[in-house]
């Protein structure tokens, strides 16, 4: 995603004692009421934020920030680029008006060079790596080249037959660039960024890529993408694509070069021709990749390596143009409220919002009551859900109609199962909830006054057309990459093998 001339900044949340992988959003500044500086960072502390990355170098929330302890990392805009990319005197004075005035009470660990500038200002590609070196040879001269580092975010479209990953190279085009610029992170320590969004990479696949495999959910094993070259098995399109750029970067002989997703997230809402953009699938992805990186299980390629990521992005942005899926990437309103709870169960202390135990699943409004009959009944019969309370002169009876039973069914397996993400779906026709959906004397499960625990057992005989949310339907979306189309190979070619 090519960014706004607005200020950006990436929240990071550290996830082990030396902070080596951490997970991160992305916060804009396209509000028409945009938190100031020290609301930004009265909310960073209440998340338990400790990494926050500027797409810019906003003098005020680098104030702000200060003797917070926060790692921040600040970044030149795409628009500077071509000055500092062809003056070292002009990067020292970037640097010290923006990182010098500010260290040590800010601690500023990282400087993003640009953003995407191969694939959005291909002009300034020739003075990209001289940018970057000036950046390096001005912190060197203040000896705050240890503890500042110095890289610039690409987009994921520079990588070209990206399935198999072991085949994947990068647009040969800027191989002369690449080149440089991977000598340079290898010689300074520094690391590859990389923008990967699976979300269009799953709307551009015209029904090819499954939606699990968009969103972290489990895939059985015939659905797996392979690489017949390496035998590693893909359960999601992040690790593919983060595999794909390993895989480049060794295509140039170069095997040390770590990669930190600069952005990755879901929208919550979209337009009429973005179906998929809703608060589950957000929630589903967002909760799925935080779990998926803190859990250090890293990709195929590099088990145990995890790739610290930044999530696209903290506030929902009002002011952004073009569809409304651009609006609406954000975890939070611009008052601090969540959009939705992300599920965050066991993953530590990560985010303060992370309320699964008020959370409850219901049907969705003005769906197909056949669907939803459909899921009534698989709920009740192969999903084991304890359905008696529906029964007439039961509490939960009244009233008798098939959203009020099957919101309680959704629910009963919703906490039956953990609240695990995934699990409050049924092919699209549920939705998750922070409002108690008890009424009356029918209580439902995981609400004040009842105990969660359910009975594994099978009150209810499914109808025949009754359906399985352990194998939903394969949903599609549609944008457009390079790497996407090598990712639909990667399911074709399981196809095959499989």
């Amino acid at each position: 995603m090519a960014l706004l001339p607005f200020l950006f900044l990436l929240v990071v949340y550290a996830v082990s004692a030396d902070e080596d992988a951490f997970i991160g959003v992305n916060v804009g500044t396209a509000l028409s009421d945009m938190p100031s500086p020290t609301q930004v960072v009265a909310l960073l502390k209440a998340q338990n934020i400790r990494h926050v990355r500027l797409y810019d170098a906003d003098q005020a929330m680098l104030l702000a920030l200060a003797n917070t302890g926060i790692r921040v990392s600040v970044s030149v805009p795409n628009e500077q680029l071509l000055g500092i990319g062809q003056s070292n005197a002009t990067a020292a004075n970037w640097v010290a008006r923006n990182v010098i005035v500010h260290v040590p009470a800010t601690n500023i660990t990282a400087i993003a060079v640009g953003s995407e500038v191969l694939t959005t200002i291909p002009n300034a590609a020739p003075v990209l790596v001289s940018a970057l070196k000036f950046i390096h040879s001005a912190l060197v001269a203040s000896n705050l080249d240890g503890q500042i580092k110095v890289s610039t975010p690409h987009s994921s479209s520079i990588i070209l037959d990206s399935f198999p990953p072991s085949q994947a190279f990068f647009n040969r085009t800027w191989d002369p660039v690449m080149v440089s610029l991977l000598k340079f992170l290898q010689s300074t320590g520094s690391y590859l960024m990389l923008n990967v969004y699976p979300y269009y990479d799953y709307m551009q696949s015209n029904g090819v890529i499954p939606l699990d495999y968009a969103l972290f959910r489990p895939l059985p094993p015939n659905k797996e993408a392979v690489d017949a070259n390496t035998l590693l098995h893909y359960t999601n399109v992040f690790d593919a694509v983060v595999d794909a750029a390993y895989f480049a970067m060794s295509y140039l002989n170069f095997t040390n070069i770590p990669i930190v997703v600069t952005e990755s997230g879901w929208p919550s809402e979209g337009d009429s021709n973005e179906p998929y953009a809703t608060i589950d699938n957000a929630n589903t992805y967002n909760s799925n990749l935080i779990r998926h990186v803190l859990n250090n299980s890293g990709t195929p390629k590099h088990p145990g390596i995890a790739v610290s990521t930044y999530i696209y992005e903290l506030y929902n942005e009002d002011l952004r143009t073009g569809p409304v899926s651009e609006k609406k990437w954000g975890l939070f309103d611009a008052n601090g409220v969540p959009v939705y709870v992300l599920h965050l169960t066991g993953a530590g202390t990560v985010l303060a919002n992370d309320t699964t135990n008020q959370t409850f699943c219901v049907s969705k409004e003005g769906v197909d009551p056949k669907m939803l009959q459909a899921a009534l009944d698989w709920a009740c019969g192969p999903g084991k859900v304890d359905c008696s309370p529906l029964l007439q002169g039961q509490p939960c009876y009244e009233p008798d109609n098939v959203v009020a039973h099957s919101t309680y069914a959704f629910n009963a397996y919703f906490q039956e199962m953990d609240k695990s993400p995934g699990t409050c779906d049924f092919k699209g026709v549920a939705t998750i909830t922070t409002t108690d959906p008890s009424y009356g004397s029918c209580r439902f499960p995981g609400s004040a006054g009842t105990n969660g625990t359910l009975t594994n057992t099978t009150s209810l005989a499914p109808s025949s057309n009754s359906t399985s949310s352990d194998s939903p339907p394969l949903h599609l979306h549609n944008i457009g990459s390079f790497t996407t189309s090598a990712i639909i190979g990667a399911f074709l070619m399981s196809a095959v093998f499989l």
